[in-house]
């Protein structure tokens, strides 16, 4: 096994103006739409610590002040509930905290794109591999998929990306795999192409929004060269390190919901609130009336 750094940085892109979800997001920042009672950006962060993530940048933009507040201190909040003997609700809260100076922002000005997002944080990643989640992908996994992905880089010492497998007709919305060689729950890359035309798809693995990357990523991003749909795509930086570091796709375990779409959002909902019990059987009673 090869001796490599420990995974201790997340970054999580954060800009987006949620149009897809306006009016709702006018005011609110997308990351904080709840799944039953817990908003999207702190199933995120809870996902990487589950992996070792001891420190995160968000990528902010206007607007979403409101995502770091969440995992503050809620002084009054927090004597409120105290006094009124609600003491599971107080223990909730406080095991959302993280270790205080383990959050930094940066802003990203203009969308330029994800590529561009991530060369934002330049300072906060330093000489560090780091983690990349999108929080629009949600994850239901028994084991962390972020943690899935840092055992695979723990085991190749490079770049790792998370991978799924779509209908041959939707590769033209992802970052798509080209294959060296198929191991089953690794597979090497020897390319990688985004949102290509569905008749020029080396394959049908593509990569969702979870990432292992080594800091020489960003001198490629730096160089700012527009590629689909006129944004810096981080898809052609990642391509760059291809031959010169090891690079692997991991085909996950669990489930991925696509929250940045109002079907998956909803799905979503429904998926998880099955997943609890205090809330599965009401669930399944109202299901059934819409059969």
């Amino acid at each position: 096994m090869p001796s490599v750094k420990p995974l201790k940085k997340a970054v999580l892109p954060v800009a987006g103006l949620g149009t897809r979800f306006l009016p709702a997001t006018k005011a609110m920042a997308k990351e904080m739409l709840p799944i039953v009672d817990k908003p999207l950006i702190q199933y995120a962060v809870e996902e990487a610590r589950a992996a070792g993530i001891e420190q995160f940048c968000f990528i902010t933009g206007r607007g979403k002040t409101a995502i770091v507040e969440h995992f503050d201190v809620a002084y009054e909040l927090e004597r409120t509930l105290e006094e009124r003997g609600k003491a599971k609700e107080l223990a909730e809260l406080r095991a959302q905290a993280v270790e205080p100076g383990s959050i930094v922002t940066v802003r990203q000005q203009v969308p330029m794109g994800l590529g561009h997002a991530i060369w934002c944080a330049r300072s906060f990643i330093g000489d560090d591999p780091f983690a990349i989640l999108l929080p629009d992908d949600l994850m239901m996994c028994d084991v962390s998929c972020t943690a899935q992905l840092a055992a695979a880089y723990r085991e190749t010492g490079g770049n790792v990306v998370a991978i799924e497998e779509v209908p041959r007709e939707r590769v033209n919305r992802y970052g798509v795999l080209d294959v060296e060689k198929d191991m089953g729950r690794l597979v090497s890359v020897k390319g990688l192409v985004e949102k290509p035309p569905v008749e020029k798809a080396p394959s049908n693995l593509t990569i969702i929004g979870r990432y292992v990357l080594m800091p020489e990523v960003i001198g490629h991003l730096a160089r700012m060269e527009r590629g689909a749909g006129g944004e810096v795509q981080l898809t052609d930086g990642m391509a760059r390190l291809i031959g010169t570091q090891p690079f692997h796709g991991v085909r996950y375990e669990g489930r991925r919901f696509d929250c940045g779409d109002k079907a998956g959002f909803l799905e979503a909902q429904i998926a998880f609130a099955l997943k609890r019990d205090d809330m599965a059987g009401p669930v399944r009673e109202f299901l059934a009336r819409y059969r």
